[in-house]
């Protein structure tokens, strides 16, 4: 893996105190691109995080679809954990924490809107990331990518009914047209465009035009993903110096949620006996957000300076490192997989 790469929760580390410090030193540009948005969608998270899906969407290919049968335990067990499950865990998490055991540590409406950031974390699938997960624990990458491609599919149709249904179980007043537009913007055009990239490049120079594209533009995603971290750090710089109580009272549920969520996945691949090479990106695939879509649809739905926003933010900051020390689990307990079959 390249040095970027490899030490990228460096990387975040370091441009979440650039953005906390850029935010407090010329705190008047950061509230100038806060209202640099349209339809409630702002242009400069739009943009940023295009450039980092974008590189991520051109690796999908819709004819691994085929293969979906290949490893059906494996597949199946991803798809429970992410639509049937985190979502509901988190918003009860959310539920129990900010309306009850934290309930007078914070206002109703602040922990609403907590709940309804950690809401949007838990309906959004792993992307980008999967695949440098996969990666690390030397996963089977034909079997991720048929799991992001079905997961991207899945989420195009999904993200927008099951973000509702929870968000109103919570009593937030839902903006479906928001809530549309933001699946639209930042899952279903990326997917379109990324498809129709990839099948200009095939058409050119088959796989290799593609894997060489994608490898040209992967720092630039990268980029992308630090900017946006830098950014959004930068909006929240104020709260999270004033109110460092609140990053702490929103991590301990999304901690309790990825740990939570990882022993299930990893329990149920080990009595699945799922193959290590499956059974790793299959936990880890379940377990990690793509914390990207949610920040864009928190900022969207209830704005910049908003609790839901502080939340998805929290996810940022606590996604790279926990999933790294899930890494290293998945990697320490690979003899508990070796006499999985195919699954």
């Amino acid at each position: 893996m390249p040095f970027f790469e490899r030490f990228l929760s460096v990387w975040v580390g370091l441009a979440i105190v650039a953005g906390v410090a850029l935010g407090l030193a010329v705190p008047g540009l950061f509230q100038a691109v806060a209202a640099f948005e349209v339809a409630h969608v702002n242009l400069a998270v739009a943009v940023f995080i295009w450039v980092m899906i974008y590189p991520m969407m051109i690796q999908i290919d819709f004819a691994a679809m085929k293969r979906v049968g290949d490893k059906p335990k494996g597949l199946l067990l991803t798809l429970v954990v992410n639509w049937l499950i985190k979502p509901f865990t988190m918003a009860a998490l959310g539920w129990l924490f900010f309306k009850v055991l934290f309930a007078d540590m914070v206002d109703p409406q602040t922990g609403s809107e907590y709940i309804a950031g950690m809401i949007l974390l838990g309906v959004a699938p792993c992307t980008a990331m999967v695949f440098v997960w996969s990666h690390l624990t030397k996963g089977d990458a034909n079997y991720t990518l048929v799991q992001v491609s079905v997961n991207d599919v899945i989420m195009v149709f999904a993200f927008a009914p099951i973000a509702a249904l929870l968000l109103g179980v919570s009593d937030i007043t839902v903006p479906w047209d928001t809530l549309v537009l933001s699946t639209v913007l930042y899952v279903l055009l990326p997917l379109v465009a990324g498809a129709l990239t990839r099948r200009w490049l095939s058409g050119r120079g088959g796989e290799k035009a593609v894997d060489d594209f994608v490898h040209t533009l992967k720092p630039v995603s990268i980029l992308g993903l630090l900017a946006t971290v830098v950014l959004l750090f930068g909006f929240q710089a104020e709260t999270i110096l004033a109110k460092p109580q609140a990053i702490v009272l929103i991590a301990i549920p999304l901690l309790i949620q990825t740990y939570g969520i990882f022993l299930v996945a990893f329990v149920a691949a080990r009595w699945l006996r799922l193959p290590h090479n499956v059974a790793g990106p299959a936990c880890l695939i379940g377990t990690s957000n793509f914390f990207e879509l949610a920040v864009a649809v928190s900022i969207s739905l209830f704005g910049l300076s908003s609790g839901a926003a502080l939340a998805t933010v929290v996810g940022v900051l606590v996604e790279v490192p926990v999933m790294l020390s899930l890494v290293a689990i998945v990697n320490r307990t690979k003899h508990w997989f070796e006499d999985g079959g195919e699954q």
